[in-house]
């Protein structure tokens, strides 16, 4: 196990801070005052528990920069994205707060008992696995609903963004939250396995890779622990020729280029019917090619680093790739001149066909994949061959057809001329292997539940 985790500023390649992994005694520390809080919180009733998320949400909400700067130092997404980032944590909370009493009520049933209902009760601690890419929105959209139905948290962050999981854990101390009730693990994956063996974790949540997901869903079994996995994706934008080619265009660049192009449901294959393809590649090109790229802390920045060498350098291979595969480059936005940062420049492929890396493979990062399909059948089909199954976007001007395609896809979230997004209101997950289980709306709130029958003569 290592003995510290470090932070890089990816704009500049230096270093931020240092932090120390938790020791084997503090991490058991920690489990035992999250397993003797979590009895404390299983009780607590929905009042206090809606007061601690409103403290929450106004604690994101008095100092939206200073989170946002965390998370652009840590990261490197633009910083007026950071700020958004924190304030969408704030909505979250204020959801569940005010409606996750309602979606845990206890519901009769009628029967043929004199009385009987279903109870919704904590299962206690969770342990949440969750990535840099949205350092804030993805604990939060966790934890958010896990905390509001009487579970505690151990939140295991990327090494790289041990400032934000600090920052989010004092944040809960400043909103009321009892010491054992929202906690960080500064471990790694071997200390990973043993908490997910150990009793006093009921849960497991991850949001990363496949092969994570794979491997932690194995270990959460052999111990009969239920899991949510949000896993990667490679979500289809489908153009049909009668879209509304503005909207089409501008939405689709922000779909792909959206936190630097690091987001499991960032559009990253544009299946485009044949009679707009060109045109549709031509604007898409062109818009890519005029980003500005460069210090994400400058509000002129359209996109800024990735968040770590290693994963700018996979993107540059898998751009290689593809080219040699036969894609082609139509667009390379320009990136700083003379800077150690780890940029990678915004990239329009064309040329892309089934079976490719840039069809197959989900490309973590600034770079666009364009399909030519036949026809509105022929791009279904194109936006189902793939392994992934996040999310989904159709875009056309016939809403009644957009919706029959949207129901075709093989996706948890499809959206009719909208780009991919999550709601604190709506269930957000994947299946195939981008995972399975729901977080938000009223499916994530119960899935760390126990979902109890009482019977009553």
């Amino acid at each position: 196990m290592p003995t510290s985790f470090t932070s890089i500023n990816p704009a500049t390649n230096t270093p931020i801070a240092t932090y120390d992994a938790h020791t084997d005694a503090e991490v058991d520390a920690r489990l035992q005052r999250a397993h003797e809080a979590a009895i404390i919180q299983k009780s607590r009733p929905f009042e206090e528990r809606a007061a601690r998320l409103h403290a929450l949400a106004d604690a994101l909400e008095s100092r939206p920069d200073e989170w946002g700067a965390l998370m652009t130092r840590e990261m490197g997404k633009p910083l007026s994205q950071a700020k958004g980032e924190a304030e969408k944590c704030a909505w979250v909370c204020r959801h569940y707060a005010e409606h996750g009493a309602d979606i845990l009520s206890h519901k009769t049933v009628e029967t043929d008992a004199q009385r009987s209902y279903v109870r919704y009760e904590p299962l206690g601690t969770v342990l949440a696995i969750m990535p840099w890419n949205y350092p804030f929105w993805q604990a939060f959209r966790f934890g958010a609903p896990a905390l509001m139905a009487g579970n505690t948290m151990l939140l295991k962050h990327a090494p790289n963004t041990m400032g934000c999981a600090e920052a989010i854990e004092q944040l809960c101390v400043e909103a009321g939250f009892d010491s054992g009730e929202v906690q960080t693990l500064r471990i790694d994956e071997d200390t990973v396995s043993s908490c997910i063996a150990d009793r006093r974790v009921q849960a497991v949540t991850l949001t990363g890779s496949v092969g994570a997901g794979q491997a932690v869903a194995q270990q959460a079994a052999a111990q009969v622990k239920p899991t949510v996995l949000e896993l990667g994706g490679s979500a289809p934008f489908i153009v049909l020729a009668d879209a509304d080619l503005d909207a089409a265009v501008d939405t689709a660049v922000q779909a792909r280029m959206q936190n630097n192009g690091q987001s499991c449901i960032a559009a990253k294959r544009f299946i485009v019917e044949a009679p707009i393809a060109d045109a549709f590649t031509e604007r898409v090109a062109a818009t890519v090619d005029a980003l500005t790229v460069g210090d994400p802390t400058d509000p002129a920045t359209d996109i800024g680093p990735m968040a770590r060498a290693d994963l700018r350098d996979t993107v540059r291979r898998q751009v290689d790739r593809a080219v040699n595969e036969g894609a082609t480059i139509a667009a390379e936005a320009e990136v700083p001149a003379d800077t150690d940062g780890f940029y990678m420049p915004p990239t329009v492929l064309t040329d892309v066909v089934p079976g490719s890396v840039a069809f197959v493979e989900e490309i973590f990062g600034p770079v666009a994949s364009i399909v030519v399909a036949a026809d509105a059948e022929d791009a279904v089909d194109l936006a189902n061959d793939t392994q992934f199954g996040l999310g989904g976007a159709v875009f056309t001007q016939n809403i009644e057809r957009g919706e029959q395609i949207a129901q075709q896809l093989e996706v948890g979230c499809a959206f009719v001329n909208s780009m991919v997004k999550s709601d604190p209101r709506l269930p957000f997950g994947g299946i195939k292997d981008s995972g399975y289980g729901r977080e938000l709306g009223a499916h994530g709130i119960r899935e760390f539940v126990n979902v109890k029958t009482v019977w009553v003569e």
